[in-house]
């Protein structure tokens, strides 16, 4: 009874402990295998981020993990770095993490645009996706973005000469088949949460069918922990390895913030602390660079579960990693029997929810800029790599809203007899200024003007110059000379 006193909601945290950890435990074994690196290592992210994330303040129901939107990133740097560069990557994105949040930088990512943020999940979606279907018929995914779309037909193409193919192809699709229409079975039924269903399935067909499909490869857990070499942080020397941390840190930080506001709004209990969620998060990654093991984000699927299976407290994804913990020590032989045409099945479903199709729409009906932003962000992110298309999302951002917030009117008032008057009202900048001097330059050379600038809230020094300019080879060209009235 004084426990029960003491943890008023154990029954419900307990209950929702168990869904989040049915939901996590599929997609923690498939991000791992999708970025390249043993099945358990992605378990040991997903512990480490229930167990010491998730008892830390910040965001009270928010799960963290291994996660998809990391995964093309994860994968290009282990591809391009190897695997003990992982862990100092890792262990610099959470020292860096922890600092901003120390220095209460957490509030400034919700300046991100959010075009740029749905951009950039869109990209990794579209590359997430290609990606895994090369896994889904059972072949080798090409190295960069472009290559994997354009050698997408071939693949598919090559798979239907080859049994063994189509038998992955046949489980994989099968997968995605389960997910989608997994909110329509039953209500009793859908306590089995979608993910943990398909791969459930999936691995009984194969194993009950004998099918020559690739499984996951077991390391055992400890023998997967691999801390970093103390050589591996020789690599911080190069630019490579330190544009991807500070990649990852950018993408973490946004993507875990970002979901901590979705999850604020399923629920009723405490708001999140911006900065203490970075700084938790912080913690996290430095412990699973330590460990040699996968970046962790806050995961709105786990989350959104989480609070929808009637979580009270932190408890609930404090237990969800005590759950991956024994699963990872007791029952790891479990882990290959699973088929890797299944776990590259809900990655392709979880790739395709990044990519909102009626987000884009909608956006292009209501602003077509924003829509623009997006979509350049995702192509930039296919064609060029996830820092650059990040990079030039957030520039285009940003020269949209100076554009936007250097709007100025020019208001020219002829009487056909005295000075011509010229009103110029609004923030005058060099954006524009062609404008500008376009209609200052097609007034008469022969009658006076007098020009009004008491309206401009703020004239940067291109258009002082250019209006300075003007002023003398008008008052040179005509009779009297420009008569101006300064700004306020």
């Amino acid at each position: 009874m004084a426990g029960l006193k003491r943890f008023p909601h154990l029954k419900e945290d307990f209950a929702a402990s168990l869904v989040v950890f049915l939901v996590a435990l599929p997609l923690c074994v498939g991000v791992a295998v999708a970025s390249g690196v043993p099945a358990e290592l992605g378990l040991i992210t997903g512990i480490v981020g229930g167990i010491v994330t998730g008892t830390m303040r910040g965001s009270s129901l928010q799960v963290s993990g291994p996660a998809a939107g990391l995964t093309v990133l994860v994968f290009e740097a282990v591809r391009e770095f190897g695997l003990p560069v992982l862990g100092v990557i890792v262990l610099l994105t959470g020292v860096l993490q922890v600092l901003m949040g120390a220095l209460k930088l957490g509030r400034w990512f919700r300046a991100i645009s959010v075009s740029v943020v749905e951009g950039m999940l869109a990209g990794i979606g579209l590359v997430l996706i290609a990606g895994q279907l090369y896994s889904v018929v059972g072949g080798k995914a090409p190295a960069s973005g472009l290559e994997k779309i354009a050698g997408l037909p071939g693949a598919l193409a090559d798979a239907a000469s080859s049994t063994r193919a189509l038998t992955s192809l046949a489980l994989g699709a099968g997968t995605i088949v389960v997910l989608v229409l997994w909110k329509r079975v039953p209500r009793v039924v859908r306590t089995v949460p979608g993910p943990l269903a398909a791969v459930g399935l999936a691995t009984v067909v194969a194993v009950a069918l004998g099918l020559p499909v690739a499984t996951v490869e077991v390391h055992g857990l400890l023998g997967s922990i691999q801390p970093p070499p103390l050589d591996a942080f020789a690599e911080l020397a190069g630019a490579g390895v330190l544009g991807t941390i500070v990649a990852f840190t950018l993408i973490a930080s946004a993507e875990s913030l970002f979901s901590a506001a979705a999850v604020d709004r399923l629920h009723d209990g405490p708001r999140t602390a911006y900065n203490k969620e970075l700084m938790a998060q912080g913690t996290g990654n430095a412990i699973c660079g330590l460990l040699g093991a996968l970046p962790m984000t806050a995961v709105i699927v786990r989350s959104a579960a989480n609070v929808q299976a009637g979580a009270r407290t932190k408890a609930s994804r404090v237990l969800h990693g005590v759950w991956l913990l024994l699963f990872a020590a007791l029952l790891p032989s479990v882990l290959a029997y699973i088929p890797i045409p299944a776990l590259a099945g809900i990655l392709v479903y979880s790739g395709a929810k990044l990519v909102s199709l009626r987000e884009i729409v909608l956006l292009w009906r209501e602003h077509r800029g924003e829509a623009l932003i997006l979509v350049v962000t995702a192509v930039s992110i296919v064609a060029v790599s996830m820092f650059e298309g990040v990079l030039i999302g957030l520039a285009l951002a940003v020269v949209k809203t100076a554009w936007e917030a250097s709007h100025v009117r020019l208001e020219v008032i002829d009487k056909g007899a005295g000075p011509v008057q010229v009103y110029l009202s609004g923030n005058a900048t060099f954006l524009r200024l062609p404008k500008i001097l376009d209609s200052l330059e097609a007034l008469p050379q022969d009658r006076p003007v007098e020009l009004d600038l008491s309206g401009l809230h703020h004239r940067d020094h291109a258009c002082r110059r250019a209006l300075e300019n003007w002023a003398q080879r008008h008052s040179a060209a005509g009779t009297e000379p420009v008569r101006v009235t300064s700004v306020r």
